[in-house]
């Protein structure tokens, strides 16, 4: 393609900014490795810290990271909170460089520490800038951030983000293309479990729910006496022994969650925002466990799901074995019930979510 000139046009440069968690990172190399796909002659780039996931995670899938410094948003008066203001604005001078320096056409913001002085320098060097919020409490850079935006889109409807649409979740690429039923024999000789029976997935992240462990360890027989298996990933810190049942694998970690996933008949897990956009996206009924620290913004990422009757949620606090046999039990048992929730799933859903992020950009760029 050329210009009206006829001189030949420049490639886009696209420079994501976002880290520090699994929740920022993630979504971001979704719509950076579509971004590559599409415009293979493009320079995507990322924004971060050196303190973030994204220092291990980025350069190991390919993609140049470009370091900013982490500063905090002061949460008290204290000496911090008086450096803030001179170490912010350093922060927006080293993103403002990268934008002169690399051509930046638009930015993506996926909130967290980097996020915050690329949406100031952006706007101060008039490049567009797009906002993705996760979470259904948006984070202090993206609600700011959204103020000046030219686009900002969020995973979950009723997220109080200013002028934002939803647009889902950017998923993991093993998640988005994942056939259920064409897998599920794979599955279940990965597992060691039997094809024909219904299985019931239980996981609380990467390091395990101690709440949901200890649940499941007092009353995994009453899930398999209901005719159900159990997957029950403890997390790598766990100590939950083994019984060594039939029909019950216990497992500290999974390298192959898409694989659970296309096993999984109904889920009880936490409820971080990539969590419950996975399970939506690919229809599974659930029970949603939020972790009870931070400020509630797991029971309010399953809020959408549980309205729409996709999910239950259950407290951390009343979690417990009773709990299992008196709720998790009985839902198993009615297949009229799941089969309207796994319908459900469908309406709350998405696997464009890195689509929709992608025209978002367009857009940005088009305006």
């Amino acid at each position: 393609m050329t210009n009206p000139d006829h001189s030949p046009r420049r490639a886009r440069t696209y420079l994501l900014a976002g880290g520090g968690t699994a929740g920022h990172v993630n979504p971001l190399l979704a719509v950076a490795d579509a971004l590559r796909e599409r415009e293979p002659d493009a320079e995507v780039l990322v924004l971060g810290t050196r303190e973030g996931l994204e220092a291990r995670l980025v350069p190991l899938r390919g993609y140049e990271l470009l370091f900013v410094d982490k500063v905090p948003f002061p949460r008290r008066p204290n000496r911090a909170a008086a450096g803030f203001p001179a170490r912010f604005r350093r922060a927006v001078g080293q993103v403002r460089e990268h934008l002169r320096a690399r051509q930046v056409d638009v930015v993506v913001g996926f909130g967290g520490y980097a996020s915050a002085p690329a949406y100031v320098a952006a706007s101060r060097a008039r490049v567009p800038y797009v906002v993705h919020e996760a979470n259904a409490r948006p984070g202090l850079a993206n609600v700011l951030g959204a103020r000046r935006a030219a686009r900002s889109g969020v995973a979950f409807a009723g997220t109080p983000l200013k002028r934002s649409r939803v647009v889902g979740m950017p998923l993991r690429r093993e998640i988005v293309t994942l056939d259920r039923d064409a897998t599920r024999a794979e599955a279940a000789a990965h597992f060691g479990l039997d094809t024909a029976k219904p299985t019931l997935l239980v996981f609380g992240g990467s390091l395990g729910a101690q709440r949901l462990n200890d649940a499941f360890g007092g009353a995994w027989r009453d899930i398999l006496g209901a005719g159900w298996q159990l997957i029950h990933v403890t997390g790598e810190k766990s100590e939950l022994p083994d019984p060594g049942a039939e029909g019950y694998a216990v497992l500290r970690y999974v390298d192959r969650m898409d694989l659970a996933f296309a096993l999984a008949d109904a889920i009880v897990s936490r409820a971080g925002a990539a969590t419950v956009s996975e399970i939506s996206a690919l229809g599974i009924p659930a029970v949603y466990v939020p972790y009870a620290v931070g400020n509630g913004e797991q029971a309010l990422n399953a809020g959408s799901a549980v309205r729409a009757g996709a999910a239950l949620l259950i407290p951390d606090a009343e979690f417990t074995p009773d709990r299992v046999r008196g709720d998790v039990v009985p839902l198993l048992g009615d297949g009229a019930r799941l089969t309207a929730m796994r319908e459900a799933a469908a309406s709350v859903g998405t696997r464009t979510g890195t689509e929709n992020v992608v025209a978002m950009i367009d857009e940005a760029l088009g305006a």
